[in-house]
């Protein structure tokens, strides 16, 4: 059996969840989390969902530079993946997430969905692109 994973997209002004089925196979868009302005908020609520949820694992979405080096963004998520992992009782990993938003975007594009409601889905989308990439990933690494 598997383990329920949480997958998060920090963003500036929102937070994308998605959250895997109980076997850890298949991401499922859960919830988009807007910024409150404190990070202690924010992180109370994602450990909330985890909770919820019963995930064994959440996985951050980290945005390397398109060369796959750690730029301005991926170190400021590496900042605020710490202080989550303060707030949560479940191991905190990342996972490249370049191109998620695109691939998020051109799918909810393809789904006919117009701009302004592509623009309330695509953060837990872009979440779920992430997770699912660490769920099919998952012969590569070892589970918490």
């Amino acid at each position: 059996m598997g383990t329920r994973a949480l997958g998060i997209d920090l963003g500036e002004r929102r937070i994308g969840v998605a959250v895997s089925d109980a076997e850890g196979r298949l991401a499922t868009p859960l919830t988009v989390i807007e910024r409150s302005g404190s990070r202690k908020r924010d992180h109370r609520r994602i450990a909330e969902l985890a909770a919820e949820c019963q995930a064994g694992v959440v996985v951050v979405g980290l945005p390397l530079s398109m060369d796959g080096s750690t730029g301005p963004a991926a170190r400021g998520a590496q900042s605020e993946v710490r202080q989550l992992e303060a707030a949560l009782d479940v191991p905190v990993l990342t996972h490249d997430e370049r191109l998620t938003t695109v691939i998020a975007e051109r799918s909810l594009a393809e789904s006919g969905l117009r701009a302004k409601a592509r623009r309330k889905r695509v953060d837990m989308v872009a979440a779920s692109v992430i997770l699912q990439g660490w769920l099919d990933a998952a012969d590569l690494h070892p589970r918490p």
